[in-house]
Formats: C-alpha cells, structure tokens, sequence
C-alpha cells in the first residue's frame, strides 16, 4: 500500500454489455495492480455452498438490510427478484481515504448511482464489444447458453449501449490484452490526477520557503 498517504483512493466503475468482458477486465485489474480491491455488495438472498460471507457478498437478513437503508448506509441500492442488493458506503469511504481504489463491476444504472453520491471520486468506464456479431460469438460460446438467452442479452446489450456516452471513458473490447492496457492506463492516469492536491501543498511550501531563504539572502 505504498501510495496509501499520498492520494485518495479512485472509484473505477465499469460496465459493459453482457459478453463485452467488464469482469474479465476488471478481475485482472485486481490481479496485477497494487492497491485496488474489489466492491463487495451486501445482500438478502442465501448464501450458496460455494461462498463466504464477507469474501462475495455481506450477507444480511431483510431487517438488517432495511435497518441500514434507513442509516444511509449504502451508495446505491435495489430491489431484484425479491431481493436486495446494495454497496455498503463505509467499506469504501475507508478505502479511498486510505489511498486504495475500489472497482465495481455494474450495469449503467449502478454507474449512474455511484456518480450522483460520490460525483469526485468516481472514474467510470464503458467496455464496447467490437461488433454485434462478435458479441453474439461470445454469447453462444458461453457454457449452458441457448437461443433465447443469447436473444435476450443481445437486446440487453442494445439498452446498454444508449449508455455509453454517460461514461467518462469508453474501450472497444476487441483485443483482451489490449483492452486491458487502455482501462490500466486510464487508472494509472486518475491515480495521478488524485495526487494533484497533495502535490499542490508540497509546492506552495517549496515557494514559501524560496521566498523566505531569498528574503534572507537579500537582506
């Protein structure tokens, strides 16, 4: 956590059309860069076999989670299938405040929410497929798919697509490892850009004590 005492933390929200390879992208963000973690999401539906409280989601019971509603404990939150769904606000205040970025892997309307609460923190990303066509490849290459599914998200993927320009950045997602390198850079850059305010401190004392040792010359 070398740079932790230097910057603020960056909120890196990305979306993409299912297929697109948001996730993919921002797994290997969390793999390869220092100082970046993941959103964990707090929900009401049960817990599955093969998760961990705390590790893919805070699991809560239904008063729980509206007890924090009603706090203004969440960034954004919803209602899907009788469920809930919500990104705890504390958990990633304390990471930005420690210098450490969070990612979130969401659709516009989450993107949307993180701007309108933390509207200065947020640096927001949109993967675009390189093509419908290609995009459908992915889609029926995907285990368990069927027609209608891939009929659906394609559909999907037009909604999310009206999107883009909400969207401080935009990728074309055609080449992995180069799509990869464009969302590093465009975190490499937000990172610097947040250091600016201590570097803008550092300076006005640099200037200070020139004019005061220039004073003294002088004299």
């Amino acid at each position: 956590m070398s740079n932790s005492h230097e910057r603020r933390g960056v909120m890196l929200v990305v979306s993409s059309p299912s297929g697109a390879g948001k996730t993919t992208l921002c797994r290997r963000i969390l793999e390869e860069m220092d100082d970046a973690v993941l959103s964990i999401s707090a929900t009401t539906r049960d817990i599955r076999p093969d998760e961990a409280d705390g590790v893919h989601y805070h699991f809560k019971d239904k008063a729980g989670f509206q007890s924090m509603i009603a706090g203004d404990e969440f960034l954004e939150w919803a209602l899907v299938h009788e469920h809930y769904y919500g990104t705890p606000r504390g958990q990633v205040e304390a990471h930005l405040r420690a210098g450490i970025d969070v990612v979130f892997d969401v659709d516009w309307q989450g993107a949307r929410a993180m701007k309108q609460a933390m509207p200065g923190d947020v640096a927001s990303v949109f993967v675009l497929p390189p093509s419908i066509p290609e995009l459908q490849a992915r889609l029926e290459g995907r285990p368990g798919a069927t027609d209608i599914g891939v009929a659906k998200r394609l559909a999907g993927a037009a909604r999310d697509i009206r999107r883009w320009g909400e969207y401080d950045y935009a990728i074309v997602n055609d080449d992995i490892d180069e799509a990869y390198e464009e969302l590093r850079a465009i975190l490499i850059s937000e990172r610097s850009r947040r250091r600016l305010p201590s570097l803008g401190a550092r300076v006005d004392k640099l200037l200070d004590d020139a004019e005061a040792v220039a004073a003294k010359v002088g004299a």
